[in-house]
């Protein structure tokens, strides 16, 4: 049995973590097709991609109970990024890891922090994971902020990946 239901919401004062949908595709594509949202990792190349990029994800999420979620807002349900939890079934080996990618209009205003920290919550506690990490590109300092806002320490950095490797403990000790 899955320590945390696979198909379970969460709500934040602001967000709403849920798994995504099939009509939620064109609105993800959106976001993780951008180019310039996407620069410091990888943007989806088409709808299709993005499609079984979502599906394989979904995968992970009936095996582990988690994936990551569409993040949506509150206060009128637009979906503003994808992210949480998820062991990566494209870059296998590095564990359960943390992600989040936002519209661009949702840059800045505290919700990747937000998602952060229900993740770190979530691993905590239902999940009783070991250690989560993440990655950041080192000139992409927000994301390097929100990692260490979240507890994660720098541990090295990945040359294959051009990306700093951040680690944290359960409990964030």
């Amino acid at each position: 049995m899955l320590p945390y239901p696979a198909s379970a919401t969460i709500e934040t004062a602001r967000l709403v973590l849920r798994p995504p949908r099939p009509r939620d595709l064109p609105a993800l594509y959106a976001i993780l097709g951008d180019r310039r949202a996407m620069r410091h990792t990888h943007a989806q190349r088409s709808l299709v991609a993005c499609g079984l990029y979502a599906r394989t994800h979904e995968k992970q999420r009936r095996r582990l109970g988690y994936a990551p979620w569409v993040i949506a807002t509150r206060r009128d349900g637009r979906i503003i990024g994808w992210g949480g939890l998820y062991d990566d079934p494209f870059d296998p080996g590095w564990g359960a890891e943390l992600a989040y990618f936002l519209a661009r209009r949702a840059w800045g205003q505290g919700y990747a922090s937000e998602l952060a920290a229900a993740c770190m919550a979530l691993a905590d506690g239902r999940l009783r994971l070991a250690r989560v990490r993440g990655f950041a590109m080192p000139r992409n300092r927000g994301s390097r902020r929100v990692l260490e806002k979240a507890g994660f320490v720098a541990i090295g950095y990945v040359p294959a990946m051009r990306r700093q490797l951040f680690s944290r403990p359960r409990g964030g000790a």
